[in-house]
């Protein structure tokens, strides 16, 4: 993603792109350390990481886990199929999707249905609970598709 990031903001310059393109791949790294990659002194570069910070181009850090160490090695894909997609039977569907927590991911597709989801769960039998008891009710929901993956071949991949 960073590899490729043209900047909307004139705001950034090249200081600022190293930085992003390190600390998305190595969010635990010091601040020394992040000077040295980029060239500059510890200060300015803890002013620039602050500065990203408060305007938002990095929206926090996180620990990214394991899923199949976890035993969440079940990845389905959902298509769905609203009955209704004015405005406001769209933001009732976000808001319910988001209280799934088996569902890591949401996104609004142009095309032959609504949204697609990326749905994580330990096996196919928990898979066919969240699906029928939480999926399943959401609001304006019209039907549905499964699509189970049988191998992840790139997730949460570095950026380069």
């Amino acid at each position: 993603m960073l590899k490729k990031l043209r900047t909307i903001n004139s705001n950034l310059d090249k200081f600022d792109l190293a930085i992003l393109k390190i600390i998305s791949t190595a969010g635990r790294i010091s601040v020394t350390e992040l000077a040295d990659q980029i060239g500059l002194s510890k200060t300015p570069t803890q002013s620039r990481l602050k500065r990203l910070e408060n305007e938002g181009y990095i929206r926090g850090y996180r620990a990214v886990l394991d899923p199949i160490l976890l035993g969440m090695d079940h990845i389905a894909f959902v298509e769905v199929k609203l009955s209704d997609t004015r405005e406001r039977a769209l933001a009732e569907f976000n808001k319910a999707v988001k209280a799934i927590p088996e569902v890591e991911q949401v996104h609004l597709i142009a095309g032959n249905f609504d949204y697609l989801l990326k749905v994580r769960t330990h096996n196919m039998n928990d898979y066919r609970q969240v699906l029928a008891e939480q999926i399943s009710t959401l609001p304006h929901l019209s039907h549905t598709s499964t699509y189970v993956a049988m191998q992840a071949i790139v997730e949460n991949a570095p950026l380069s």
